[in-house]
């Protein structure tokens, strides 16, 4: 099997996804009550879901047509394949999810979440799911 190479890019974008960094008001840290963080999306959210993974599962190489996905790691480990051409493994790309973790998928990136352990994400869609027409293609090979 074809090893892949970390991303290198120092900007936290992956091509077409990128990972968000919150912001922090440290005195909700510094009071002992634990931390407040904050992810400020570039265009509306209009709908959320609660997704679980198993390891070893995998939902499939798939995109989604109709809008922008956001991905937050609630619990757990794995890691967001993207690859520019569905049928060329040699293209993937891969990030790290862990605990905390955000990031957002551009419309029309082949993309996959491979969990390592069990792993609950919040997805953040730009466009309605039931209103998206086709909401998801998938392209396994």
């Amino acid at each position: 099997m074809a090893q892949v190479k970390p991303n290198k890019d120092s900007d936290r974008s992956y091509g077409k996804v990128e990972i968000l960094r919150p912001t922090c008001n440290l005195d909700t840290v510094r009071d002992g009550r634990g931390g407040i963080f904050t992810w400020v999306p570039p265009e509306p959210i209009v709908e959320f879901n609660m997704l679980y993974f198993r390891p070893g599962k995998t939902r499939g190489f798939h995109y989604h047509p109709h809008f922008i996905e956001y991905l937050l790691v609630a619990d757990g480990s794995g890691v967001l394949v993207t690859r520019e051409d569905p049928e060329d493994t040699e293209c993937e790309k891969f990030i790290h999810l862990s605990k905390g973790v955000c990031t957002r998928t551009e419309t029309n990136v082949y993309h996959t979440v491979y969990a390592i352990t069990d792993m609950t994400l919040i997805a953040m869609l730009t466009h309605r799911w039931d209103h998206s027409d086709p909401p998801i293609i998938r392209v396994d090979n």
